[in-house]
């Protein structure tokens, strides 16, 4: 009996590792080589292409396409109709395969409903790109981008809140009470 659940409509490609309690929904498609770590759900209609590695715990909203070279540690959330990218400069007439571009989407981020990640950009841990924004290029670990070309407007807490700095660099997440550092340019939690 297999550990993970997927529904009769979905497809999935021999030579995958599907991780104990994952559900796959309607008309997803997994593809050959592909590897899905435990408790994930990946929603309706994805395509998860060859060789693709999802960790733990990631969620994938509805008509999200992962293409080869993308890998998305524990955590990760991908948002409705977002979408990775491959290729830099993709001609029809022209194949490119064998040159896929990577991206890693680091531990805990979370990217937005409609957005675009194009490839060879890293998302930092627990980043967040909000929706419809497109990423052209490496994201900090807890930023907060948005806007077509996505922009830096701030900084958020693992719980998915806007962090605020006073004048020592100190932030304290309202949800959770743990505190954040702001120091040259990059933000860590302090324990």
């Amino acid at each position: 009996m297999s550990s993970f659940f997927a529904h009769p409509t979905a497809v999935i490609d021999e030579g995958c590792i599907i991780g104990e309690g994952t559900k796959i929904w309607h008309f997803s498609h997994v593809m050959p080589g592909c590897t899905i770590g435990r408790n994930c759900n990946i929603g309706q209609n994805v395509v998860i292409s060859p060789e693709v590695i999802l960790g733990n715990n990631v969620k994938v909203q509805n008509n999200v396409s992962i293409y080869t070279g993308v890998v998305c540690e524990d955590d990760v959330f991908l948002g409705p109709s977002m979408v990775f990218t491959n290729v830099t400069n993709p001609r029809s007439a022209v194949n490119r395969r064998g040159q896929y571009a990577r991206t890693v989407v680091k531990r805990g981020a979370s990217i937005g409903a409609n957005a675009t990640i194009v490839c060879g950009h890293d998302i930092g841990e627990f980043a967040f790109i909000g929706a419809g924004a497109v990423v052209t290029k490496h994201v900090p670990a807890y930023a907060l981008v948005v806007g077509n070309p996505a922009r830096q407007t701030g900084w958020m807490s693992e719980f998915g809140h806007k962090l605020n700095f006073n004048s020592e660099g100190l932030a304290v997440c309202p949800e959770t009470g743990e505190r954040y550092r702001l120091a040259n340019g990059e933000v860590s939690k302090v324990s």
